[in-house]
């Protein structure tokens, strides 16, 4: 029984109603208030104060940017702040761990610069400073943790071995205190169904790195938690790009959606938006959800994904309602009249119709019927379009499409690519967080 409910979310699992439940469960507005509102009462009823527990990985470049929040964040609310250093993530949860460590560094560069931090970072540091900086937060206390934190940070991805030894003189723990420490840390991340680092914990729920400081923020405010009354948020990116660009030229976006993926769902209507309001040329290349790309998403992950992204998309008014997950034959089928439909130059209406099935009304979209309907909303001739039905086709195209998006370090999705008009100069993004950054490169070529 636990082991099949752990396998919901596999290829591996056939009882699609248990998953779709599974999914429904999670996504579920109604289910999330009602942790919400439970969870305040327990707190409430027992008297305790608004807790929220903090996951610092040292060597993480996210949490780099998360750090110089801390203490702005305690001045600007009545809580009790934790801080949780953590080791290794949790491997389970790791896909690509090459790609994936690349990309976070990656990623934290191009960002950091928004957030007015600098981020010094060129490689990963090594491993002795790496156990340096452990021992010196170790031995910190909770309130000058992130005080000190900003300091280790930029001395650790400096490289900056005379400084953490100065401050290694003033705070060092034994070499068995910092290993039982992070185990501890591990557990007590695991146990919150959590598996990175520079995340936050409040009360049945998670907050990941910056992009999700404003959730939490928000929660603490409805709360009544913050001290002050302006209700500016602690964390502030400063972009430059406009709401909408004209110019001459244009640019190529291309846009790697999967049938499963609730981000991608959420990505979709502002995809569309940036067809209206940037010079691109968008292009759609879809790929096999990662579940039948044989990786294996344990239960915890995919919870957090799910509920993350449902409230994501209430943020961006793009709202998860019925979830039919769309994984093995229903996603195939539709996968087999992509190639015909996008020639015909449908292919985003046609993935976008998809999602929404999927991720709104919870319809399978591998009903023929379905499937008819959709073509004909398209203005597309469904008998035309049927002779592609349970075609092979379609396997290499998602085949190179994937191949594609592994070139700028992305396995997962939504992943996104820019180039010139002309195919050249690309830039990868993953994920529906970055969409802002999108705008900020486009602007930036053509603005």
């Amino acid at each position: 029984m636990i082991q099949a409910f752990r396998n919901f979310l596999t290829r591996r699992t056939f009882n699609y109603k248990a998953r779709n439940k599974a999914m429904n469960a999670f996504s579920s507005f109604k289910n999330f208030q009602t942790i919400r509102k439970k969870a305040e009462n327990e707190r409430q009823e027992e008297n305790r104060a608004h807790e929220v527990l903090y996951f610092h990985k040292v060597d993480d470049p996210y949490s780099h940017l998360t750090i110089h929040y801390i203490d702005k964040f305690k001045e600007s609310y009545d809580i009790d702040f934790k801080p949780i250093l953590v080791g290794e993530e949790n491997p389970a949860a790791l896909h690509e761990p090459t790609l994936y460590t690349d990309y976070c560094l990656e990623d934290v560069k191009r960002i950091a610069p928004f957030y007015n931090i600098e981020f010094p970072g060129n490689a990963y540091p090594n491993k002795n400073l790496v156990d340096t900086a452990n021992s010196i937060l170790c031995a910190v206390s909770a309130e000058k943790f992130g005080e000190i934190a900003k300091v280790v940070s930029h001395a650790l991805w400096q490289e900056d071995n005379a400084t953490l030894e100065e401050l290694n003189t003033l705070y060092d723990v034994s070499e068995e205190k910092v290993v039982a420490k992070l185990k501890e840390g591990n557990e007590i991340r695991n146990n919150c169904d959590y598996y990175f680092g520079s995340a936050f914990y409040y009360e049945k729920e998670l907050y990941w790195g910056v992009d999700r400081l404003n959730h939490l923020e928000e929660r603490l405010t409805e709360l009544g938690a913050n001290k002050t009354s302006d209700n500016e948020p602690v964390c502030l990116i400063e972009t430059k790009a406009p709401e909408s660009l004209s110019a001459d030229n244009k640019v190529n976006l291309t846009y790697y959606p999967s049938l499963n993926s609730p981000y991608t769902f959420i990505s979709a209507k502002r995809v569309r938006e940036f067809e209206n309001d940037y010079p691109i040329n968008l292009i759609t290349k879809p790929v096999l959800p990662m579940l039948m790309r044989m990786m294996t998403i344990p239960t915890f992950k995919g919870k957090y994904i799910i509920s993350d992204a449902a409230r994501e998309g209430r943020k961006y008014g793009y709202e998860m309602k019925e979830v039919f997950s769309p994984i093995g034959k229903p996603a195939r089928k539709a996968y087999s009249l992509f190639p015909l439909i996008d020639s015909l130059g449908k292919g985003f209406d046609y993935i976008d119709e998809l999602l929404k099935a999927s991720f709104q009304d919870g319809i399978n979209i591998g009903e023929e019927s379905y499937l008819e309907s959709t073509v004909t909303k398209l203005d597309l001739d469904w008998q035309t379009v049927k002779k592609e039905l349970n075609s092979s086709k379609w396997k290499q195209v998602l085949n190179d499409n994937v191949k594609d998006m592994y070139e700028g370090n992305c396995w997962g999705v939504p992943s996104f690519k820019i180039t010139d008009a002309d195919g050249s100069n690309p830039y990868y993004v993953w994920g529906q967080d970055r969409m802002w950054l999108i705008k900020e490169e486009i602007n930036r070529r053509l603005g």
